[in-house]
């Protein structure tokens, strides 16, 4: 079957289907899953084109509600041709673009509309928008909702870039009293500066000097101040890559206090610990950051429970110069980790052996991601209705990561391969030489082979996600 083309339908011994894992086979007409019928009910029609896949898992695609794409203005960080060509090796079929690294950010309608602009025919994956909250921003946010953005982030601390300042405690009231009935969220990097007891010191290259400079009570902290706004002004709120477990005893009080509170963690936090990061090794460099292994432990542990409601990749590439790999000094790398083609293996890799089921992969990676953005009417599920967007993946067979089996922007000019007509950089990524277990073969979106065994669809096929306004909007 050739990329591109429609596929009518899938046929594999193990579908998903809810909790379930059997044979069956996905009809798709029109873009959408028209039904599933079991193999003794099916039969092959004139013309229908029918992709068997024999063993190979086959269930939803995954929805990355956090996506950092950097276009325009910082294209040489990333663009959307990379990063959704990427995104579709990895089983990936709609992510969600952050609002900052990008110039000019997406703060305000206009913004909003130069982004679609640029992002226009170079997505080989379905993108949604976040925009963002920033000083003085707040008149902007109701346009930007009836324009379709999925909701809205902000910071409580210096973003790492000049264009996305961080808010104040009299921003975000203005912007909650902005939000208020219209059913959008609100997005937190959940970090508070704090007054430290002791000058920071150490040697800069030491990755345990940059983990004392941000410790867990900066999390704490801003947790507690989102959780006190959440109850207050009854918005969807939601804490964005949550790196320590201190804060969800805080975070389970507002819950039962009745905040609309919900809370992401990410690959990296849930695969790497501190312990096992060399010196100098800045591409493991992440705000905040990665932390010990019995945190990760704990992280686990709140998965498992429900306590942490999704996984996502957090993707924040950059240009290798901004790494500081030749200096080693943590203190001053852009901290970023690129790994949205390898979300699914590393998490399955980790996952499995704790005992989570295939139905937990797409839960955590699928459902509840796409129902934070507004997309669960249509993305995350497989079921009648749905976007028959499918990702069809070997979890048993493991593959090392290696600068050939990587896609999306940098680590090395030097390393530079073309791929499809396409000048790729593999990433600047802490996962190469890792083994993990957990193939992409195929990747299908709205019914359209995009990505097959390496290689992609000829044209971009993906669409801009508008987010329709949620039912209560009445104040708006």
């Amino acid at each position: 079957m050739e990329l591109g083309s429609v596929v009518s339908a899938v046929r594999s011994k193990r579908v998903l289907i809810g909790n379930d894992v059997r044979p069956a086979v996905v009809i798709i007409k029109d873009g959408k899953i028209h039904q599933i019928l079991s193999e003794s009910n099916f039969s092959v029609g004139v013309g229908c084109e029918v992709l068997d896949v024999g063993d190979s898992v086959v269930m939803p695609g995954i929805v990355d509600s956090h996506v950092h794409v950097n276009e325009p203005g910082r294209t040489s960080w990333e663009g959307f041709w990379t990063a959704t060509k990427a995104a579709a090796a990895g089983g990936v079929t709609t992510i969600v673009d952050m609002p900052l690294n990008s110039i000019p950010p997406t703060t305000t309608l206009g913004n909003f509309h130069e982004k679609l602009r640029e992002a226009t025919g170079k997505c080989f994956v379905d993108t949604a928008f976040w925009g963002g909250v920033i000083p003085g921003n707040q008149v902007e946010l109701q346009p930007m909702i009836h324009a379709g953005v999925a909701g809205f982030k902000c910071f409580l601390i210096h973003s790492g870039v000049e264009e996305f300042p961080h808010v104040t405690n009299c921003d975000l009231h203005a912007a909650m009293k902005q939000l208020q009935g219209t059913g959008s969220v609100l997005l937190f990097h959940a970090e508070l500066d704090v007054q430290q007891t002791t000058e920071e010191s150490g040697d800069p290259s030491q990755y345990s000097t940059f983990l004392e400079s941000r410790p867990d009570v900066m999390e704490v902290e801003a947790i507690r101040t989102v959780t006190e706004l959440c109850l207050q002004y009854q918005v969807r709120c939601h804490i964005v890559h949550l790196s320590s477990a201190k804060p969800l005893k805080l975070i389970q009080k507002a819950r039962q206090a009745g905040a609309p509170l919900t809370v992401e963690t990410t690959h990296h936090y849930l695969s790497l610990c501190a312990e096992n990061i060399p010196a100098g090794a800045t591409q493991f460099k992440c705000c905040p950051p990665i932390r010990g292994s019995n945190n990760q432990e704990q992280l686990w542990s709140a998965l498992k429970a429900g306590q942490i409601d999704m996984v996502v990749s957090d993707h924040s590439p950059c240009t290798p110069d901004l790494k500081k790999l030749d200096t080693g000094d943590f203190s001053q790398a852009w901290g970023g980790i690129s790994s949205l083609q390898f979300g699914l293996p590393l998490f399955w890799s980790s996952a499995k052996k704790r005992g989570f089921q295939l139905s937990d992969v797409v839960r955590l990676l699928s459902r509840k991601t796409a129902q934070l953005c507004g997309l669960d009417n249509q993305k995350g599920s497989l079921g009648p209705g749905y976007d028959a967007d499918l990702v069809i993946w070997d979890p048993e067979r493991e593959f090392e990561v290696s600068i050939r089996n990587s896609r999306g922007e940098h680590t090395s000019q030097k390393q530079a391969q073309i791929f499809d007509d396409v000048v790729m950089f593999v990433q600047i990524t802490p996962y190469l030489g890792i083994t993990l277990q957990g193939v992409v073969y195929a990747t299908i979106l709205r019914g359209r082979l995009v990505y097959k065994e390496g290689s992609f669809c000829p044209e971009p096929l993906g669409k801009h996600l508008l987010i329709p306004q949620r039912k209560n909007q009445a104040q708006l």
